[in-house]
């Protein structure tokens, strides 16, 4: 009877056991999103859940991840953190689009779109400026420029949003400096993994926030601007208040992946925040509604 019992303790402990990893691994893929699955591993969506993609890593191996809410066959990809810890108000802003998503009530979304959104683009730039993989707080933010600058570009000091296929340059211009675009086109792992992914997803239309210009710009490319982009450039700024300029004309830029992407005829259009502190989350919930409105049925 004492080894029954014994078998029984064991079994039940077992159990326990089993449950309690479960939970853990719940709220921390749920909550932190810090911790990703096995890279070779697609999690698919949910009722409570996105569909989890790692798209690639970066020079240092940190994950660049996308989480997609819905299954529609129209998509729309939202990117954050191209510039790094620089632009970290971008990453932020993409996180709280996350939150929102996971939080919103059915029928949101419209039936026939899918949101995909790459809250960190470029990892080592943030963990440059923060010391943190995946979410952090304005507080573990450094308050030293030259830091901030720094994390602007990836491990391998190039600068990724010069690192695309439209009029690349090897030496591309930020203000008034040279910065790198790289060894040639895509030849950076944040900018190869970004491609690759958008060819294998196909999506209408592409978003990236930066910071800090306020407005909205246009891409284009050698054959100018598509006409979708210059509608929705101007959808999103009718709703969220931004400025709508077709052209960038500060200085000159090269190798933009919003450009990249006129080039292959994918709409996209560049958000710049006010500030490099600012995330301005009603304005640009206003945008991102009025691009669900525009793409959904």
């Amino acid at each position: 009877m004492g080894i029954i019992f014994r078998k029984r303790g064991l079994f039940v402990l077992l159990v326990v056991a089993l449950a309690a990893l479960g939970l853990v691994w719940f709220f921390v893929w749920r909550g932190g999103r810090s911790v990703a699955p096995t890279p070779s591993v697609t999690i698919e969506a949910t009722s409570t859940s996105p569909k989890y993609e790692l798209v690639g890593k970066s020079v240092e191996g940190r994950k660049i991840e996308a989480y997609t809410y819905g299954q529609g066959q129209t998509k729309l990809l939202f990117v954050g953190g191209i510039h790094g810890g620089y632009e970290w108000n971008s990453v932020v802003l993409a996180y709280d689009f996350l939150d929102y998503l996971d939080a919103a009530p059915s029928g949101t979304i419209p039936a026939n779109l899918a949101v995909m959104v790459i809250p960190s683009a470029n990892p080592d730039g943030v963990f440059k400026v923060t010391g943190k993989e995946g979410r952090f707080a304005a507080g573990d933010v450094s308050k030293s420029q030259t830091v901030l600058e720094a994390g602007r570009l990836n491990a391998d000091k190039v600068d990724l949003n010069r690192n695309f296929d439209c009029k690349w340059q090897a030496k591309g211009t930020w203000k008034s400096r040279p910065v790198s675009g790289g060894t040639k086109a895509f030849s950076e792992p944040e900018a190869a993994a970004l491609r690759d992914f958008i060819l294998a997803e196909k999506p209408a239309m592409v978003l990236f926030w930066h910071s800090q210009a306020n407005a909205v710009y246009a891409s284009q490319c050698k054959g100018g601007i598509l006409l979708e982009t210059s509608a929705i450039m101007k959808a999103y700024s009718r709703a969220a208040g931004y400025p709508a300029v077709e052209t960038f004309d500060a200085y000159t830029v090269t190798g933009a992946a919003e450009d990249w992407l006129a080039s292959i005829n994918i709409p996209a259009i560049t958000v710049e925040l006010k500030t490099h502190e600012s995330v301005e989350w009603t304005k640009n919930l206003a945008g991102i509604k009025a691009l669900f409105e525009y793409y959904g049925r």
